[in-house]
């Protein structure tokens, strides 16, 4: 069984930087795919950005595209969401979610694709 540690949230003002960090415990892994989703209150968990170990390839919705960046530490075996120019639109709590599954494209958006899921930490930005 997959466990996922996440870490990083936080309150900022707007226009602040944060970055949220996920790694799984106990494993290091080859090929896998991991992504972020957020979840703001009484709204539904929507993609945020997603990572594919094999074949290195990023994916960004289109909210948060040029401000956030995904990236891993092969080092660490951690995955980081570098978060820039926050807005309060940003607020929400921040799940990191992984298939060890290589997900093809149309895959990768896909919430019910993956196995694991962090306990998700909370980002706050005010205005």
């Amino acid at each position: 069984q997959v466990q996922l540690v996440e870490s990083g949230g936080g309150s900022v003002q707007a226009g602040d930087p944060l970055r949220l960090s996920c790694a799984p415990s106990g494993r290091t892994f080859t090929t896998y795919t991991l992504s972020w989703y957020r979840q703001a209150p009484a709204q539904a968990r929507e993609f945020v950005a997603a990572f594919r170990r094999s074949g290195i390839s990023e994916y960004y919705a289109d909210s948060v595209r040029g401000r956030f960046s995904i990236s891993k530490d092969n080092a660490m075996n951690t995955v980081y969401l570098q978060m820039n120019r926050l807005n309060p639109e940003d607020t929400a709590i921040y799940y990191c979610a992984v298939t060890l599954r290589r997900l093809i494209t149309s895959q990768v958006r896909a919430i019910y694709e993956y196995d694991a899921w962090g306990q998700g930490t909370q980002v706050t930005v005010s205005s």
